[in-house]
């Protein structure tokens, strides 16, 4: 996995980026929570472990803003020097960190934390990859939603996504459709003029 590390010792930094890379994985370093958000704003990287106290954004700040921003799920483990304490667990909770650690890392222990957010990011592509996919009727266009009731496309997309439709007919179904539906009633069946804007 691609993993940046971020650890504003020296010391620490090359001990924790050495086991990482021992493990199997390919480990990035930051030196400061300032540090680790522009190279995370770059791209590629899916999980973090991060240094709790920094300089400038601390670990749970740095795991806040990447909560806030969205996006691909990043799996954030947390490395306190302090002990490990029920308000500190709730702190990191509250600030979305996955799971936590405290120093001296072990690095069994790392190993299986990473083995677990490999799951866990596994997981969460194959039902990213899942949901991608959105059954619909091939005959009256209605979608089946989560809980596998039909409903109308203009029903679904603004319950999820909250889109508003303005409704028309496109050339081909006035040609075939309404055109002569209106002939039949005796009224003008000539097509309105396109419209160029859409």
């Amino acid at each position: 996995m691609k993993i940046l590390a971020i650890e504003d010792q020296p010391v620490a930094a090359m001990q924790l980026l050495a086991v990482l890379r021992a493990l199997g994985h390919d480990a990035d370093h930051a030196v400061s929570g300032d540090d680790a958000w522009a190279k995370l704003l770059c791209g590629g990287h899916r999980v973090i472990v991060s240094d709790w106290r920094m300089p400038g954004v601390d670990g749970l700040g740095l795991c806040r803003l990447i909560r806030e921003r969205g996006g691909d799920y990043i799996y954030y483990i947390l490395i306190s020097s302090n002990r490990v304490t029920r308000e500190n667990r709730r702190l990191a909770l509250a600030a979305g960190v996955d799971d936590f650690l405290a120093k001296p890392v072990d690095a069994d222990e790392l190993g299986m934390r990473l083995h677990v957010a490999d799951r866990i990011l596994g997981l969460s592509a194959e039902v990213k990859r899942l949901t991608a996919f959105l059954p619909i009727c091939g005959y009256c266009k209605k979608i089946r939603n989560d809980q596998k009731y039909w409903q109308e496309i203009e029903t679904y997309f603004s319950q999820h996504q909250g889109t508003r439709f303005s409704h028309g007919v496109c050339p081909e179904c006035y040609k075939d459709v309404l055109g002569p539906q209106l002939a039949k009633l005796g009224l003008d069946a000539t097509p309105p003029p396109e419209n160029p804007a859409g």
